[in-house]
């Protein structure tokens, strides 16, 4: 599978740019000859002529020289229901996946076509304020049968409501610092002087219930899930324009449902959507534009349906 877009017309160093193949990032290709360092020849799978494509090692040397100028670590909304300015610290487990880090820019991968298998984890990817948990929470509410999803661990304290909305799982600092060190966690935060995180049991948990585990998380916890163990699903939530969002968030305010949000904080949510996009988009098996929360609900239910009876290429890795 090629993971970039690629057009001969404009490159300057194909040696004949009319030999060159045009392709995109998510077609699936087979490599004829690798015989040159820099050029190798392939096709699609669906049919057609062979062309020239650069080589992996050649893609590597380009893409080494720009550089990537985002910073998406705190990006993940572990604390549900907090207010307030204070960032918190997020971070991922890099033991889990050490091939992933290796080979950061990720320029083709091999794939197998496989039938249709039930994935493990849906995986909502997004910048925060641009919808995911609303539309987790509608899939959990519409097909519990289905869809479950983890409860966050925290070190904090439990207060009285925390009896009766069950949202947390309690624990002590000291425990939960000993599991984040032997990599028990997907990813974890502090906020306010407490830890929070999510379980990789937990996520097992659900999966071993006979559920797909939904998870909204930093995208840089792709660099954990996005193997075997865990078959994810992944869907991009973009942010739609910036008019749309502030419409959005105009009548989710009038409604009640939701807080207003400065211009800036609006411009942020859709910069840093766009940045995740161009930094994580070659991961993503789905993208949706939520600006419009029931019809994105629709657009996602109806895709995880199509999926159920679909042939599907995926990395190797997940079959050999």
């Amino acid at each position: 599978m090629c993971h970039f877009d690629y057009d001969p017309a404009n490159d300057n160093l194909i040696p004949c740019k009319e030999a060159g193949l045009k392709v995109s990032s998510g077609d699936i290709l087979q490599i004829v000859n690798q015989e040159d360092v820099n050029w190798w020849q392939a096709r699609r799978v669906e049919g057609g002529s062979a062309g020239l494509i650069p080589s992996q090692l050649l893609e590597e040397k380009r893409k080494a020289f720009v550089k990537k100028d985002v910073d998406l670590s705190p990006a993940a909304n572990l604390c549900t229901g907090m207010v307030g300015k204070k960032k918190k610290k997020m971070m991922y487990l890099t033991t889990k996946n050490a091939d992933f880090d290796r080979h950061e820019l990720l320029i083709y991968e091999e794939v197998a076509k496989v039938p249709p298998f039930r994935r493990k984890t849906l995986v909502l990817i997004g910048a925060p304020g641009v919808g995911r948990r609303s539309l987790k929470n509608k899939l959990l509410v519409s097909d519990p049968q289905h869809y479950g999803t983890t409860i966050p661990y925290t070190s904090r304290k439990p207060k009285s409501a925390d009896r009766e909305n069950m949202m947390y799982a309690f624990t002590s600092r000291s425990k939960m610092e000993a599991d984040i060190k032997a990599g028990c966690y997907l990813e974890h935060g502090e906020y306010d002087g407490n830890l929070y995180g999510t379980k990789i049991d937990s996520i097992h948990e659900v999966v071993e219930a006979g559920r797909i585990c939904i998870l909204d998380v930093n995208p840089q916890a792709l660099k954990v899930l996005r193997t075997s163990e865990f078959l994810p699903y992944v869907v991009f939530i973009k942010a739609p324009e910036f008019e749309v969002l502030k419409a959005m968030n105009r009548s989710g305010m009038e409604a009640g449902v939701t807080k207003q949000q400065t211009d800036t904080e609006l411009k942020r949510t859709v910069d840093e959507s766009a940045k995740i996009q161009r930094v994580y988009g070659h991961y993503f098996d789905l993208t949706i534009v939520n600006d419009d929360l029931e019809q994105a609900h629709r657009n996602l239910k109806s895709s995880l349906e199509k999926l159920k009876g679909a042939q599907q290429w995926v990395p190797v890795g997940w079959v050999f």
